[in-house]
């Protein structure tokens, strides 16, 4: 009997070192487990609600979907949730598993405000001075006094200069709609306002000088106006092949390479700077400044240059760290200087 039992034993434990059991159900157990998320005010500390059946694999984006149900007053684009506060808010892509630590997750809200999607602020920005500064070229009422803008008669510049005001913002708009890849995050609605006090802003005080019946044509006439348009023209061009080039990146190699020029000569740049479609609309303002010979429109192109160098320079420190090896040599955006 007892050398029958040590066989059974003995084949029982050669079964189940041979076939062992999958600890499926525990492994799905753990996957599957629940977290408890406990959402305070910033400010005052104090428990706004509380958020249950989390599961590790959601995203902070369904996490804010639940509060929004649980707080209807708050929209998920206006909830910002941090870690502790007065840290970075949370991104919508990031899980819960990478963030709680425990079954126990505590979040810091901050009320963002209203909040507006970015393809919203972009048209806005553009439509704008497109419309604005139509208005003061067709001299409208209350503008410009009456008789003397029928009196004067005016000089090609200012023709030539409405033409190409509106090609740069009609491609702005057209490149909104059908090339820029939008995000489709949102923005507080005051940066909306700021964006459209700063361009419709300087586009009013550009087109009235511009535009007005006493207006002074550049000093070395014709010449200065076509070579600047010339330029402006070629700037535009420019930086609308980069734009369509940046937007396709399989047109160029791989998505994580660094943009390469192609047969286009507008790409050649790429050589020399890693952000030319700011040089290009560096170029362009500053061909529109030589074309106008205006204040407003010298003062808007320094301010326009500062916030691009700044925009270029992050992207250029973002591309050293990706793309180390391509950026020998080049610049953020002007070529040998910045």
């Amino acid at each position: 009997m007892k050398n029958e039992m040590r066989n059974f034993h003995s084949l029982s434990r050669l079964v189940l070192s041979a076939c062992p059991l999958p600890p499926t159900a525990a492994v799905k157990h753990a996957k599957a487990a629940h977290v408890e998320i406990e959402v305070l005010d910033a400010h005052t500390r104090k428990q706004i609600c509380i958020v249950d059946k989390v599961t590790q694999t959601s995203t902070i984006h369904d996490v804010k979907q639940k509060f929004h149900k649980a707080c209807p007053k708050w929209c998920p684009s206006q909830i910002g949730l941090q870690l502790e506060c007065g840290g970075p808010f949370l991104r919508d892509s990031v899980t819960v598993h990478s963030v709680a630590g425990s079954s126990i997750l505590t979040l810091y809200f901050t009320d963002l405000g209203q909040q507006v999607p970015w393809i919203t602020v972009f048209l806005a920005e553009y439509t704008g001075p497109l419309l604005i500064y139509l208005l003061f070229y067709l001299r409208i009422p209350y503008i410009y006094d009456v008789k003397e803008s029928a009196r004067s008669s005016r000089h090609p510049v200012v023709h030539l200069a409405c033409a190409c005001h509106c090609v740069h913002y009609i491609r702005y708009l057209l490149e909104t709609l059908f090339v820029h890849k939008v995000s489709a995050g949102h923005t507080p609605l005051k940066n909306l306002m700021k964006s459209c006090a700063f361009y419709w802003g300087f586009t009013a005080w550009m087109a009235y000088y511009i535009n007005h019946p006493r207006y002074t044509p550049p000093s070395f006439g014709n010449r200065q106006v076509l070579v600047s348009a010339v330029g402006f023209l070629i700037c535009e061009a420019g930086n609308h092949f980069i734009n369509v080039m940046l937007s396709h990146p399989s047109h160029t190699g791989n998505n994580a390479c660094f943009p390469r020029p192609n047969y286009n000569p507008f790409t050649w740049i790429l050589f020399l700077v890693s952000c030319p479609n700011y040089t290009y609309e560096l170029g362009a303002w500053i061909s529109f400044t030589i074309m106008t010979q205006t204040l407003p429109v010298g003062i808007f192109t320094l301010l326009m240059s500062i916030q691009m160098s700044l925009w270029a320079q992050k992207k250029h420190r973002i591309y050293l760290r990706k793309f180390n090896s391509y950026m020998h040599r080049k610049s953020a955006m002007i070529p040998l200087i910045l």
